[in-house]
Parts: C-alpha cells; structure tokens; sequence
C-alpha cells in the first residue's frame, strides 16, 4: 500500500465541503474541551511539539482523524497515516524501519497515525511494540470501538487514552456557519441565504456529525437553483430533501453499554427500561431477543421469588417474538418489561448462588452424607446407605436432618428477604429454624 506524509497544500474546489474546511490548527477545531481546550495537557503537548504515543477513543465523527490532521500539520517530525483495514505487518514494519533511519541519521522522529485500530489483529499490534517502548515511532491510534476491549493492553498502557465525545448540534451549527461565511474554502463564494430552520434542521439530523452536516448543506447549495438576483436560498424544504435521518448500527462497544443500561434500568425505571429497548431495537437495529435474554435472566438475578410471574411475563414474551415477530410482539416485549421493572426486587436467589459457589471452592470434594446415598439397589443397607427421613411422613410434611456434606453442614446459603411473595419463605424458613 502507500505510504504518505501529511502536507499542508492548496484544497482544490473538487473536495467534497468537509474536507475542505477540515480544521487546520486547534483555534478552528470544534469541541472536545475537555483534551483541547486551553491549558490543557493535550493541547500544550500539541502546539509544543511533544505529542507522546496516545489513543484517541470516540465516536464517528467527533474529530479524531481531525486532531491528527492538526498534528501533522503542527510537528517538525516525519506523520505518516495507516489505515488499519489494509495495512499489514510489513507496512508496519516498513514505517519502522524507516522511521529508525530517519532517527539515527536525521534525529528527527516520526509520528505514526493508525486509523481504526481496533481492526488491527493481536499480531499486527504487537509489531508496534518494540519500535513504541524504544521511542523509534510516536504512535497515535484513533478507535471507536471501547480500547480496553480491543487494543492490545501492552500497546494500551504505553499510551495515554483521551476519550472524545460525541459532538451536538450546536458544534453541527457553528461548522456549518463558519462555511457559509468562508470564501476561500467554504460557501462563502455563493450568494447563499440559509434559514435558521433549515440549518437546525441539518444539524439535528446529522446527530453530531460535522462530516455529515457539511456534506448535507453543500448538496442543498449546489442542487438548489438561483433567484433572479443570482442568490440561493436554503429552506427547511430544502434541508428536508438533502439529509435523512441516519441509519446508525452500533459498534460492539456501544451495544454492550445499552445493554447494560438496559439491565440497570429494570431494578428501577420503568421509563428508561423502555426507551433504552426501543432505542436499540429501532433507533442501533439490535436484536430484540438481546434483550429479552436479558430480561429473563434479570427476572431471577433481580427479582427471584419476590415474584415469580415476573419470569412467566418475560418467557412468555420471548414466545411471542417467536410466532408474530417485530414490530407487533414489541407490545408483549414491553409489557414483559414494565411488569419487570414494577415487581418487588430480591437478589435473594443471586447471593444464594455466590455463597454455594464459594462454599464448593473451600469444600473441595463433597462427600454425600450417607443417609442421602442411593439406596435402589440390594445390598445398599450393607455399605450404610441408611437413615433417610422421608419428609412426607413428618408433621407439617417437613423434618430436620442433614443434607450438605460434613465440612459445610449447618451453613445457610439462601436467606429469604421481605419482599414480595417471597417474605412468605422467610416466615416458613423462621419457622424451620425454631
């Protein structure tokens, strides 16, 4: 593949608007105060030149390859841009070692930008490594999958994370104005009239992009026909018919944050329960059935026995999607959930579990005590397989006699609590106890 280097050099009119008014230095980058604004470590290491290995962690569109156009155009050093989707180790290699020639002979430094790298395999990543910790190459690698889930952590902890934002739509505003206003790389050549409504428009259905904005606002100025008096006026009509709403698939990261969100809202919103299966299901295009799995599994993990039609609901539900399908079972999915969500909570059942399992982890091998051995057999009496009480014979058709191996016997490992129907089993587990 090709490697370059950036080059600050004339932008032809044949560029699509975004690429033309991509922000040259960081007073004209919008956004991500919180790295870039003024004093901050990220900014001063940039207009100082001293830009060390770092990851860039965001959403699409929220200016990470901006930033590292900002950077290439800042530094004294070698910046060569990688793609991640078809680079391979040798073109890896290959900056390397030139940027060791570059160092040795020249002493100037390189600066690798890798684009997406969390397409980067485990191998690709670990080629970086060497040339990283030996300062041979600065590394910036930009992602906007989750890099605690998708970057090598050897790479990871040689490089400090900045995490960026999604932009909103006032940031969509002042991109797109500030190209309506310039005449050299932006509209400002054009006797454009834009409404306010229109504008909002564009922004808003752009979610935070500023690619995508810019792109929507020159389609609707260079399709729009002129006025007599030669001007060209952008109406919400306009804007209406130049950017629709996005068809957004969430990345793997982003997908496990809305589940999760999901899960939590169901110990206690029913609001946001709802919307954030809606929002996945029809805004992200994830799979209904994600979250019914979920579902049925928060019905025992969060609501157990202090309700047990909670899990009838959401069984039955899942039933439902299978034989209507999408959109008319999101009724049966919705109820499921409100019916979940509004139930008495215990995560009596989840505790119960935890001390089992560290109870088998002291235990080691578990001896059945020989009352509770197997007894369809002759000669079973013979090896002291003998003594069991069988409850129904006993008032109340329940006897006290142990049932857990000798090292762990006696210990209680569910403990009922109040709520709902299952405070009727912390009274009969009181009463067992007396």
């Amino acid at each position: 593949m090709d490697l370059f280097t950036y080059q600050e050099e004339e932008t032809p009119r044949d560029k699509l608007l975004a690429d033309r008014m991509r922000p040259r230095t960081l007073d004209e980058y919008i956004g991500q105060e919180h790295i870039v604004g003024e004093g901050k470590l990220l900014r001063r290491a940039i207009q100082g030149d001293q830009v060390s290995s770092i990851l860039l962690y965001g959403p699409p569109g929220c200016g990470k390859t901006t930033l590292a156009h900002i950077i290439s155009l800042t530094t004294k050093g070698d910046f060569v841009k990688l793609n991640a989707v078809d680079a391979s180790v040798k073109d890896v290699r290959d900056v390397i070692d030139r940027a060791r020639s570059n160092k040795t002979l020249y002493g100037k430094k390189t600066i690798l930008f890798l684009d997406e790298v969390h397409r980067f395999n485990t191998s690709r990543q670990d080629a970086l490594l060497p040339a990283v910790e030996q300062g041979i190459i600065v590394f910036i690698g930009a992602t906007t999958e989750n890099p605690f889930h998708h970057v090598n952590g050897a790479l990871l902890s040689r490089s400090t994370l900045f995490q960026l934002q999604a932009l909103e739509e006032r940031h969509a505003l002042e991109a797109m104005r500030r190209a309506l206003a310039d005449a050299e790389r932006g509209l400002g050549f054009m006797q454009l009239q834009a409404d306010e409504d229109a504008l909002d428009h564009i922004a808003a259905m752009a979610g935070g992009d500023i690619r995508r904005a810019l792109n929507a606002l020159e389609l609707a100025a260079v399709t729009t026909p002129s006025q007599p008096d030669g001007t060209v006026r952008l109406t919400l009509e306009v804007a209406q018919e130049s950017i629709r709403k996005p068809t957004i698939r969430a990345d793997l990261s982003t997908q496990y944050d809305v589940l999760s969100a999901f899960h939590k809202s169901v110990r206690g919103s029913s609001d946001a329960a709802l919307f954030w299966f809606l929002y996945a299901v029809e805004r992200l295009g994830m799979d209904p059935m994600t979250f019914i799995r979920r579902l049925i599994v928060a019905c025992s993990e969060d609501i157990g026995l202090a309700n047990p039609q909670a899990m009838i609901q959401a069984v039955t539900a899942m039933d439902a999607y299978h034989k209507i399908g999408w959109p008319e079972a999101k009724y049966n999915i919705a109820q499921a959930i409100l019916f979940a969500v509004e139930s008495p909570k215990s995560n009596a059942t989840a505790v119960a579990i935890g001390n089992v399992m560290s109870a088998i982890e002291r235990a080691g091998n578990a001896e059945v005590p020989l009352h509770l051995r197997d007894t369809h057999y002759k000669g079973s009496a013979e090896l002291g397989h003998e003594g069991y009480k069988y409850p129904h014979d006993y008032p109340g058709h329940y006897v006290k006699q142990q049932y857990l191996p000798d090292p762990i016997a006696g210990k209680t490992f569910y403990h009922a609590s109040e709520q709902g129907t299952e405070d009727r089993i912390k009274q009969n587990q009181q009463r067992r106890s007396t």
